[in-house]
């Protein structure tokens, strides 16, 4: 564990956390660029998947405070309504949410009204068609963020004397720049990395080798399961909701297992028919035969 800065820029603290967080931004939407790329994206297709995702990502991050406020104000309503330390479902429901409302005013309000060259170029490519990729970008984003986590010491399990326990660094006291150790612990942020970088390698496989459209529901329904299981070894205190013997994370794994299998159905008859599918357009302009010479 390793929760006090590296170094520090212009007198602000660099963390381990806070390296990993962008490594992770950065890397999926490397990703996502290479596997637009990869599917023949036009253009202004992949600016605006990368643009908007921009967009959601910032907007993620600041509804992952908010949710993580909000279950700290219900928990203990003296302590005040603060942003300060995030939660991933938080996030990730703000991020999509956020992205698909952006992206539907500019496919709908916006690029139909403005003059701006570069919003209204080709599009051979739509939301329906990046969708069975996005989740991959997600699973990388993700598994650097928690191995961010276990860095700086939160999002750690119970208490436990088995071989692959690890000590856990509580606090850091930023006055002395000492940190003090608690006991050995389930080392949850590894064990969901481990879990997220397997998951997108089988997504990936699914996608690139089979062709395979259904990866939010694979994501949704096996992140739901396993954050659901994993949140019985957590020890970490994330607030609760009123009430309610289960975590926000489990409450909210059960909404996206629900919204995974809802989605089987909603890709088979509704997205697939928007689906335009631009490797195949480019394949298939390539395989026509020349003109004969008359």
């Amino acid at each position: 564990m390793h929760p006090q800065p590296i170094f520090k820029i212009f007198g602000q603290g660099v963390y381990l956390y806070g390296i990993c967080f962008a490594l992770g931004i950065v890397a999926c939407f490397v990703f996502l660029y290479l596997a637009m790329r990869y599917k023949k994206f036009s253009e202004t297709s992949s600016d605006a998947v990368l643009f908007i995702g921009v967009f959601g990502t910032g907007f993620g991050v600041f509804s992952a405070m908010l949710f993580q406020a909000f279950y700290n104000y219900l928990d203990n309503p003296a302590g005040g309504f603060k942003l300060g330390s995030m939660t991933f479902i938080g996030g990730l429901i703000g991020g999509v949410v956020s992205f698909v409302g952006v992206w539907n005013l500019y496919m709908f309000v916006i690029r139909p009204r403005t003059k701006i060259k570069w919003l209204t170029g080709e599009m051979n490519a739509g939301l329906c068609d990046a969708l069975p990729f996005i989740p991959i970008g997600i699973t990388i984003a993700h598994a650097f963020g928690r191995f961010g986590c276990f860095w700086a010491g939160c999002c750690y399990g119970k208490t436990t004397d088995a071989w692959y326990g690890l000590y856990c660094a509580k606090h850091y006291n930023e006055i002395t720049g000492l940190v003090s150790m608690g006991d050995k612990v389930i080392p949850t942020q590894l064990f969901e990395m481990f879990f997220l970088i397997a998951l997108g390698l089988i997504m990936a496989l699914l996608y690139f080798r089979f062709k395979f459209n259904y990866n939010f529901a694979v994501y949704a329904i096996a992140y739901g399961i396993w954050r659901f299981l994993l949140e019985f070894i957590r020890a970490d205190d994330r607030g609760q909701f009123i009430g309610s013997a289960l975590t926000p994370s489990q409450i909210w794994s059960i909404v996206m297992v629900l919204i995974g299998v809802g989605y089987v159905f909603v890709q088979k008859y509704v997205f697939s028919k928007f689906m335009k599918h631009p490797e195949l357009a480019v394949v298939t302009e390539e395989e026509q035969p020349l003109p004969e010479n008359e």
